[in-house]
């Protein structure tokens, strides 16, 4: 949702009434709320009709200020000791808690640990079970255990390297577990 949509509907006004308020057309709101850029003069009398200021409507300013992106890579690259059971969770976990960064960011960071975790243990039964079954290679097990080391050090590092550039995750989930 729109930080749009989410103003107006806080508000209970229609698109039809905010197009009164603000002078601004229905299909050019409609446009914002889908996704279009919100700039110049629509931006101030959107903002002026909703009663708010135009940086809160945009968004993007304010919150990349209140993130530590230092803390956030170093919550990240505290992933990397997925070779010991869950702390691959638990380590990043506790730094967002003693340093109070919960956000959008950490919580991604944390979930897709968490993804990646179930996934990692569901393969190495799955591995063993079908070993088991076919008479596959004793060391199966451990090597696709290593693969999915090996993949998840890939995320944690690829998200590390689009924290310093970006401000963001280059791999991220559509949803939060956290």
């Amino acid at each position: 949702m729109s930080k749009l949509t989410e103003y107006r509907k806080k508000l209970n006004y229609t698109q039809s009434e905010l197009s009164e308020k603000s002078g601004i057309s229905v299909r050019t709101i409609q446009r914002i709320e889908s996704g279009a850029n919100l700039k110049g003069h629509t931006l101030k009398a959107i903002a002026l009709a909703l009663n708010i200021s135009p940086s809160e409507l945009k968004g993007t300013p304010k919150e990349n200020l209140q993130y530590n992106y230092t803390l956030i890579k170093l919550i990240n690259l505290s992933s990397l000791l997925f070779f010991i059971p869950f702390a691959n969770i638990l380590i990043p976990l506790l730094i967002v808690y003693l340093k109070k960064e919960k956000n959008s960011i950490t919580k991604q960071i944390i979930s897709i640990q968490i993804l990646w975790t179930i996934i990692s243990i569901a393969l190495f039964f799955i591995t063993e079970i079908l070993k088991n079954e076919f008479f596959l290679n004793e060391q199966l097990a451990f090597f696709v255990l290593f693969i999915c080391m090996l993949f998840n050090n890939y995320i944690i590092l690829r998200n590390a390297l689009e924290i310093v550039k970006n401000k963001q995750l280059y791999i991220k989930l559509n949803y939060s577990i956290i």
